[in-house]
């Protein structure tokens, strides 16, 4: 009888421990794609003017024809949505410290339900706010 169990125990637990190792291994795959992501996500701007930087983001996301959801100046959070082939776009941007000089944007996309992590739209939404942040510091409006 403990030879039966034996051997029904050892193929199970050899199956728990390979399963545990590819786990383990999507979950590093999975911890290095969010870095590249957020990586993707994420800019650095010479500016400690948090007021300026937030109305910036506010501007750009307008002309990006997003509409404004919510903004809060002191948690830094902009939060707005467009709707494009009958989904919604939800777009996230967060603005804290970074050191006494600079400011970290950090912009996050969602398409329906989807996170979006393909870097055109976050390159294009940093191009149009760093235009808009120049436009700012040289008095043009």
């Amino acid at each position: 009888m403990r030879g039966k169990i034996a051997l029904f125990i050892v193929p199970v637990l050899l199956l728990f421990v390979s399963g545990c190792a590819s786990t383990t291994q999507q979950v590093f795959t999975s911890e290095e794609s969010q870095a590249k992501l957020r990586s993707v996500q994420t800019r650095a701007f010479d500016t400690n003017d948090k007021n300026k930087m937030m109305r910036n983001v506010i501007s750009t996301l307008q002309d990006l024809d997003f509409v404004i959801d919510n903004a809060d100046l002191l948690l830094g959070s902009v939060s707005a949505t467009k709707f494009s082939n009958n989904q919604a776009v939800k777009a996230m941007v967060t603005v804290r410290d970074r050191g006494e000089k600079q400011l970290l944007v950090r912009l996050t996309v969602q398409y329906g339900l989807k996170a979006i992590e393909d870097p055109v739209p976050y390159q294009d939404f940093f191009n149009v706010l760093g235009k808009a942040i120049f436009l700012t510091a040289q008095q043009v409006d």
